[in-house]
């Protein structure tokens, strides 16, 4: 572990984190709910770099941009992009080079719930 890092319920939430400690569980349940039931695949395009496949409707799109957006706000060395096009719809996750243990467990927790609700 980092110093930018304290474990939390087997994640890695950076100090640089401003959500209330008592939200951090709700929010990281709200991640789990989006992976689960709307991620369809997760690649990692080079080590600052996660994208993740969505089921391409527009309430999944909504709802990704709704959660994406509060993150940033607690979060802001997050950049989130939510591309839809050709039929689909994705999140590019990207991080600094200081926050790639975060990344590291979205990735794990994304590539585990991904497809389970499908």
């Amino acid at each position: 572990m980092d110093e930018t890092a304290v474990p939390l319920d087997g994640t890695w939430v950076p100090q640089a984190c401003t959500l209330p400690t008592v939200r951090r569980p709700l929010r990281r349940s709200e991640f789990d709910g989006l992976f689960t039931s709307a991620v369809r695949s997760v690649e990692r395009v080079d080590q600052l770099r996660l994208r993740l496949e969505l089921v391409p409707e527009p309430a999944v799109a909504a709802r990704a941009a709704d959660l994406l957006v509060r993150e940033t706000e607690c979060c802001s060395f997050f950049t989130f992009t939510l591309t839809a096009t050709g039929g689909r719809v994705s999140v590019e996750v990207a991080v600094p080079a200081g926050h790639v243990d975060v990344l590291d467990a979205l990735a794990d927790r994304a590539g585990a719930g991904a497809g389970a609700g499908s």
